[in-house]
């Protein structure tokens, strides 16, 4: 295991990685940090870094990068889903439980969204409540909104976003 830092809007974010793929992308917020991190390797992480950036400043919309999360295979399921919301849109838990198949499965999709180790980069931040409010994250409630503010304001849309609290 290896890991870097980066800066972001939201703070310092934690990549992890396996020395081949990106394992993990972590805000100060998440509640389920690693606890093995292996040795500091910026090197290992410049693509991610430049990619990161990019998507901050708003010049890049989709990531291309080797990613190795570690899960079961209906977590996997899930996260592929993720990855498959486009830029600057958001879906319910329930349509990413029917995109993937398994329309009776909306509270395992909201768990596997949870355990998602790969913040931002597999947007679970754009999985949203049924009724269109913004509910969980495990970056943290005012991360959420700021990425989805981001992306919308990056995208050219003016939709607005419930909050919830």
């Amino acid at each position: 295991m290896i890991h870097s830092y980066v800066d972001s809007p939201l703070g310092p974010l934690l990549l992890t990685g396996d020395g081949e793929a990106l394992t993990g992308l972590y805000t100060d917020q998440h509640g389920r940090l690693p606890t093995d991190l292996g040795h500091r390797a910026d090197e290992e992480f410049a693509q991610a870094r430049t990619q990161l950036q990019e998507y901050f400043a708003g010049e890049r919309d989709t990531f291309d990068l080797p990613l190795n999360p570690r899960g079961t295979a209906f977590q996997q399921s899930v996260w592929q889903a993720l990855r498959e919301i486009r830029y600057g849109t958001t879906m319910s838990y329930r349509e990413v439980a029917e995109e993937i198949g398994n329309p009776k499965a909306v509270r395992a999709v909201g768990s596997a969204n949870s355990r998602n180790p790969i913040s931002i980069i597999v947007p679970c931040h754009r999985v949203v409540g049924s009724d269109g409010k913004l509910v969980g994250y495990a970056g943290g409630f005012s991360a959420k909104r700021w990425l989805l503010d981001h992306e919308l304001a990056t995208a050219g849309r003016s939709a607005r976003l419930v909050a919830t609290g």
